[in-house]
C-alpha cells in the first residue's frame, strides 16, 4: 500500500501497491486537466508516464509552470532533431536542451545550414506533431547504449555515454522511428506542441571551448495554441525595434566597431547618459555612507594568484608583462578593494567599512557570446565592498536592499528576489554558512521581501541574493546581487581588533545595483525604445524655428535654457517645420519648442511633447523652464 498526495489537494491510494504513473493516479484522484504536461515528484520534475509505487508528494505542471515550460521546450527540440534527421541523415546531434526562452540543438553538419533550410525543418516538425507520436522512455546498460548510437552514426552521443560511470544504466527516448540519447522528462506526445518557430540559426562551439569544432545551433520557441505563439512572436518585433544596437546608432549614442569587437564606443550623446547614471549613481552612495575609491587596471600576477583567480579564471583575462613579471588586466574589482582595506589596522568600532568603485575590467569573452553592449569584453562594475563584524551582517543587507530597491524604482523597474544558498563545492565551516545563510534569510524576511529560494545556488565561497529586473516587455536581466564572501578574507588574512583587543576575521559583502554600466545603459535604452525620461535624455529641448527671420528670438530661448542648465538645441536651418518636428520626434527628443511670429510677439514657445506630438501648448518660456526643471529635479518618468 502507498499514498500520493497531489499538491493543491486530492490523493490517491494503492491498497494492491501495484504501481501506477502519475497520469493516471491524479485521473483516478481526479485532479488531471488537458494542460498539465508534466509533474514533479518530491522536488524532481518527471513526466506523466512516469510510474509510482510508494508514498509522495505530486505537484502538477502547466505549460505556465517552469517545470511544464521545460518538458514543453524539451520536447520541442527533439521534435527538431527528429525533422533534422528525416531530412539531413548526415546531420551528427549533439545536444539539444530546453532554455528559459525556449530551445535549441546543436547539430555538425559537413555542409552547413543556412536559413533557407528553417522552413522547410518546420513543414517536417509540422508531420511529426500530427503524427502525434507516443514519447517511450527506455535504458540500457552503458555497453548496450554505446552500441546503440554507434548504429545510429551519433559520435557525439557516444562520447557523452562514455563520461557515465560503468554500471550505470542510460536513459532513451524514442518517438516514431527517432531515438535520442536523453535523461528527460518529456511531454506525453508530440500532437501537444500546437505551435512552435525556429527563430534563430548561429554558430557553437563543442561544449563552448574555441579548440573545438564549430556546430550550427537551431534555436526555436514551442507553445500549447497559435494565440500564445503569436503573442510571442509579436514582442519579438516590438523587442527588435527597441534593440539597444540600432538605438544606439540612430541616436549617436554609442557604438562597437570591427576593429575592437567587444569593446565598445560611446559618443558624446552616449556620454551625457552616461555621466548622468554615475552621477546618481555617486549622490546615491554618498547619501548611504559609502566611499568612493579607485583602483589600478593592471595588477601583478601575485595578486591573481593569491585571489584565486590566476588558477581558476587565467582563461578569461588579459595578461601582460611588466619588467619581466607576470601582470594581469583586471577581471573584478575585489583584489583591489581588499588591499584598499588593508592599508591599516581597523579596530571593530570602525567597521562596517563601505567601499565603492566604478571600476573598469576586461574580460576575454568568445566572439560568438558577444551581443552589443549586453555581453562585451570591457565593461565597468558599479563595485561596492563592505568589511563587517559577523553581528552586522543582517543590517549591512538591508542597507543594500534598500539601496538597490530605490535605484531600481527610480527607473520604474520590478524586480524579483532569489536567495542562493550553500553549493556542493563550497568552502568554509558549517558556522559561517549559517550565520551568513541566516544573515541573508532574516533580512529578507525582517524586510518583508517576497523572494525565492536556489537550493545549492550560491556561491563557492557564499551565499548570494539576485535581483532580476524586468522591463517592459516582461523580459527579466539579472543586475543587482549581494554576495557574502568568506573565501577572499580568509586567503588574504583580513583583520579588525575586536572588544577583546584580539585579531577577528571580518565578514565582506560583494554588490552591485546596476551590474555593470553597459549593460545597464542596454537595458535602460530598451526599456525606454530610446526615449528616455527628461533627466536622463541626452537632450532634452530643441528649439525650432518657423522661418529663418525668427532665428534671432529662437537663439535668444536657446540661449535661456542652456543658462537654466537645460540640455538643449537648436534647428535653425532653412527647412519647413514639419520636417524639423518629425526629425526631434526621430531623436526621441523629450520637448520641441516651435517659435513663430506671435510666440515672438509674445515672448512665449509653443510646447510639444515627444508623449503628445500632435498637441502643443503656448507657454511662457521661464514657465516652461520651471516645469522642465521640476521634473528633472524629481527624476520623474
Amino acid at each position: 500500500m502507498f499514498r500520493i498526495k497531489f499538491v493543491g489537494g486530492g490523493e490517491y491510494v494503492s491498497e494492491s501497491g501495484e504501481p501506477i504513473s502519475v497520469y493516471d493516479a491524479a485521473k483516478a484522484a481526479g485532479v488531471i486537466s488537458r494542460d498539465v504536461v508534466a509533474a514533479v515528484k518530491d522536488g524532481e520534475t518527471v513526466d506523466l508516464t512516469h510510474e509510482i509505487s510508494s508514498d509522495c508528494e505530486i505537484k502538477l505542471a502547466t505549460f505556465a509552470d517552469p517545470e511544464g515550460k521545460k518538458a514543453f521546450n524539451h520536447t520541442a527540440s527533439h521534435i527538431m532533431a527528429q525533422a533534422i534527421k528525416r531530412l539531413y541523415p548526415d546531420a551528427k546531434l549533439t545536444i539539444g536542451p530546453a532554455i528559459e526562452d525556449g530551445f535549441y540543438y546543436d547539430i555538425d553538419r559537413d555542409e552547413p545550414f543556412t536559413q533557407e533550410d528553417l522552413p522547410k525543418i518546420e513543414v517536417e516538425m509540422q508531420k511529426i506533431v500530427s503524427a502525434n507520436y507516443k514519447l517511450t522512455r527506455f535504458t540500457l546498460p552503458r555497453n548496450e547504449a554505446i552500441a546503440l548510437m554507434e548504429e545510429k552514426g551519433e559520435p557525439y552521443k557516444v562520447l557523452l555515454i562514455n563520461r557515465v560511470p560503468e554500471g550505470e544504466y542510460i536513459s532513451f527516448y524514442t518517438q516514431g522511428e527517432f531515438t535520442d540519447l536523453c535523461a528527460g522528462p518529456h511531454l506525453f506526445a508530440t500532437g501537444l506542441v500546437k505551435a512552435f518557430k525556429l527563430t534563430a540559426l548561429t554558430g557553437a562551439y563543442w561544449e563552448g571551448n574555441s579548440k573545438n569544432k564549430m556546430l550550427r545551433r537551431i534555436y526555436g520557441v514551442a507553445f500549447p495554441n497559435k494565440a500564445m505563439l503569436a503573442e510571442y512572436l509579436e514582442r519579438l518585433e516590438e523587442a527588435k525595434k527597441r534593440d539597444h544596437r540600432k538605438i544606439g546608432r540612430d541616436l549617436d549614442l554609442f557604438d562597437i566597431y570591427e576593429e575592437g569587437p567587444g569593446f565598445p564606443f560611446f559618443l558624446p550623446k552616449g556620454m551625457v547618459l552616461r555621466n548622468l547614471l554615475e552621477d546618481f549613481w555617486r549622490e546615491e552612495h554618498r547619501k548611504a555612507g559609502y566611499e568612493e575609491i579607485k583602483t589600478p587596471i593592471i595588477l601583478s600576477r601575485s595578486l591573481w594568484e593569491r585571489s584565486g583567480h590566476w588558477g581558476h579564471y587565467n582563461n578569461n583575462m588579459y595578461t601582460t608583462k611588466i619588467d619581466d613579471e607576470d601582470y594581469a588586466i583586471k577581471p573584478m574589482n575585489c583584489p583591489g578593494g581588499i588591499l584598499v582595506f588593508k592599508r591599516r589596522i581597523w579596530s571593530y568600532r570602525d567597521l562596517p567599512i563601505r567601499c565603492g568603485e566604478l571600476g573598469l575590467v576586461h574580460r576575454h569573452e568568445l566572439s560568438g557570446t558577444l551581443h552589443g553592449l549586453m555581453r562585451v569584453r570591457c565593461f565597468t562594475q558599479d563595485d561596492a565592498h563592505i568589511f563587517m563584524r559577523p553581528d552586522q551582517i543582517r543590517d549591512e543587507i538591508k542597507g543594500v536592499y534598500n539601496l538597490i530597491d530605490k535605484v531600481y524604482k527610480m527607473f520604474g523597474f520590478k524586480y524579483k528576489v532569489e536567495l542562493s544558498t550553500r553549493p556542493e563545492n563550497s568552502i568554509g565551516t558549517d558556522e559561517m554558512w549559517e550565520l551568513a545563510t541566516d544573515g541573508l534569510r532574516g533580512a529578507l524576511d525582517e524586510l518583508g521581501v517576497n523572494y525565492t529560494v536556489n537550493e545549492g545556488d550560491g556561491a563557492f565561497y557564499g551565499p548570494k541574493i539576485d535581483f532580476h529586473l524586468e522591463d517592459c516587455l516582461g523580459r527579466t536581466w539579472q543586475c543587482g546581487t549581494i554576495q557574502l564572501d568568506m573565501n577572499l578574507p580568509e586567503r588574504f588574512d583580513l583583520t579588525y581588533i575586536g572588544a577583546d583587543n584580539e585579531k577577528h576575521r571580518p565578514v565582506m559583502i560583494h554588490r552591485v545595483v546596476f551590474g555593470s554600466i553597459e549593460r545597464f545603459i542596454a537595458i535602460l535604452t530598451e526599456h525606454f525604445a530610446g526615449a528616455f525620461p527628461l533627466w536622463l535624455a541626452p537632450v532634452q529641448v530643441k528649439v525650432l524655428s518657423i522661418r529663418t527671420e525668427l532665428n534671432d528670438y529662437a537663439k535668444e530661448v536657446y540661449e535661456k535654457l542652456k543658462a537654466a542648465g537645460l540640455r538643449a538645441e537648436l534647428d535653425d536651418r532653412n527647412e519647413k517645420i514639419g520636417y524639423k518636428v518629425r526629425e526631434a520626434q526621430l531623436q526621441k527628443i523629450p520637448y520641441m519648442l516651435v517659435v513663430g511670429d506671435r510666440e515672438r510677439q509674445d515672448a512665449t514657445v509653443s510646447v510639444r511633447s515627444r508623449r503628445e506630438e500632435n498637441k502643443a501648448i503656448v507657454m511662457g518660456i521661464d514657465e516652461f523652464i520651471a516645469k522642465a526643471k521640476e521634473e528633472v529635479d524629481t527624476k520623474s518618468l
